[in-house]
């Protein structure tokens, strides 16, 4: 996950004049098995699939940080149950002093907000099938478990040994994955580890670790055999792997990442550094995207750290970047960016979170100001499940055209509150209503970038909605003060093009 700052509006105006030196400038703009296996699934989609032109339905959620600690007083009995008990246990009455166990774990754990609690994953989970109940599949950006869990886990468990929070975090995981399957049964589900879903410690986990061996067989039990048993020595090494997309999808493949690696607050268990498994990761990743474009697969790419520029965590840092400071950026390195952005002629979607927020980004090779046509990749942000930062849970739900792998529209559906109990979900807005766009495509995000980048003032009924549903409640006016910045994030994911972007002398 990625804190929201809570910074007021006037101290945010403040900052972008300070840290960007911005204030009086106008604004600037096995292989041979695999291909045998793709040759066969497609021929088996395209006898199967809907008519060129229509859309299917899937549902998009992300950062959930399912909290089962919410009633400490269950923590004991969860420790000592299956998964498959959990339900009856989190479903049971509330312990007499839950309200001030909870408050005493907050505090010791300095927490900064409430995570998902079972009332509110339950209440997530019945809206999306009252919303789409036919979903086709459905992807999982990301974080399936609460923030602090390390704490949270130590603080009720004294004395456990570093095995027993590894067992409890894979269960924990283990019971999400069964909340999402039973409310969907034999529906594909898509999941990427998050910086929280690990078994030593926030951003902290080993490439080719047993629990990257375990959590795989948690995450990827719902494909099909033939694509599990490969998942599963992929995921093994890294936390990553890659499926063709079952029908009706079309000769679509899914490249998942673990991309914790790419952090710059990685760390081995250990807490030493590891550039290897970025490196070697990388080179994973290289390696499918160019192995889809022989076998002239489309290509969805998941993962959970967006690629990019941070423009909040910019602003807030002060960074000096028209004085030569490098801005915040999301990853160490912008090589898996540029990948996607120079396989753009294959990927026809990102999927990100981390931030929590409902957001947009355009990847395009350096240089690559063009037109419409110029290849780049769109990027979805899908916002979160958890209000820990304050906003109402929501989710996505999407319309998706089989044929070509393209995200047709969507609809972000929003929580009346932020418990689960006596909770309502209506729809938030519409993609295609609001923006005017008949898709979300590299060529569409470009003309929404553009006529956001043509009004620093924010002031167009367009740049007022993203602003107004970027963030799930009254902190979204906080992202207008520095509007022309986040902007420039969009579609700048390297220091230097940001640079350039915001400071017309660095042009």
């Amino acid at each position: 996950m990625h804190i929201f700052p809570r910074i007021p509006a006037a101290t945010i105006a403040a900052l972008c004049g300070a840290c960007l030196g911005f204030a009086a400038m106008p604004y600037m703009q096995g292989q041979g098995q695999r291909t045998q296996h793709i040759a066969g699934a497609q021929v088996r989609a395209e006898s199967s699939a809907p008519i060129e032109g229509r859309t299917i339905p899937a549902l998009m959620i992300s950062d959930i940080h399912f909290d089962p600690f919410h009633d400490p007083g269950k923590a004991k009995d969860l420790i000592a149950a299956p998964v498959r008990q959990w339900r009856s246990i989190l479903a049971g009455p509330a312990s007499a002093t839950q309200q001030q166990a909870f408050d005493a774990l907050q505090a010791s754990c300095h927490a900064r907000g409430v995570d998902t609690p079972f009332a509110l994953l339950r209440s997530s989970l019945e809206a999306m099938r009252a919303r789409q109940p036919d979903a086709k599949f459905m992807t999982v950006s990301g974080d399936l478990i609460a923030h602090g869990f390390t704490c949270r886990y130590s603080t009720l468990a004294p004395g456990s040994k570093p095995e027993d929070y590894q067992a409890f975090v894979l269960k924990t995981l283990s019971f999400v994955m069964d909340e999402l399957r039973t409310s969907f049964p034999g529906m594909p589900v898509y999941v990427a580890l998050g910086n929280n879903d690990t078994g030593c410690g926030d951003y902290q986990i080993d490439a080719g670790s047993a629990f990257l061996a375990e959590s795989g067989k948690i995450l990827a039990e719902g494909l099909p055999d033939s694509q599990r048993v490969q998942a599963l020595k992929e995921f093994a090494v890294n936390g990553s792997y890659s499926a063709a997309m079952a029908t009706p999808m079309r000769g679509t493949r899914m490249i998942v990442l673990n991309d914790l690696f790419l952090s710059p607050k990685y760390s081995t268990c250990g807490g030493k550094p590891d550039r290897a498994a970025a490196t070697e990761e990388l080179s994973w990743l290289e390696h499918e995207l160019e192995q889809a474009r022989q076998a002239g697969e489309k290509i969805w790419v998941m993962g959970h750290i967006p690629p990019g520029i941070d423009p909040y965590s910019t602003v807030s840092k002060f960074r000096d970047v028209c004085g030569g400071q490098a801005p915040v950026a999301f990853l160490a390195t912008d090589k898996m960016a540029d990948l996607l952005a120079a396989y753009a002629d294959v990927v026809r979607l990102g999927i990100f979170a981390h931030t929590h927020m409902d957001e947009l980004r355009l990847l395009r090779t350096e240089g690559n100001e063009a037109g419409a046509g110029a290849p780049a990749t769109a990027v979805k942000m899908v916002a979160s499940i958890s209000p820990v930062d304050g906003n109402n849970p929501s989710f996505t739900v999407a319309r998706v055209n089989p044929s070509s792998a393209v995200l047709d529209n969507y609809d972000v559906i929003t929580a009346s509150n932020q418990t689960g109990i006596e909770t309502k979900w209506a729809p938030e807005y519409d993609f295609a209503e609001t923006y005017h766009k008949a898709q979300f495509s590299s060529a569409t995000v470009k003309e929404l970038i553009d006529a956001f980048r043509a009004d620093a003032d924010a002031k167009t009924a367009q740049i007022q909605a993203y602003i107004r549903n970027y963030f799930a409640g009254e902190m979204s006016r906080e992202l207008a003060p520095f509007w022309p910045e986040y902007v420039c994030a969009l579609d700048n994911h390297t220091a230097k093009a940001f640079a350039g972007c915001v400071c017309p002398a660095a042009k």
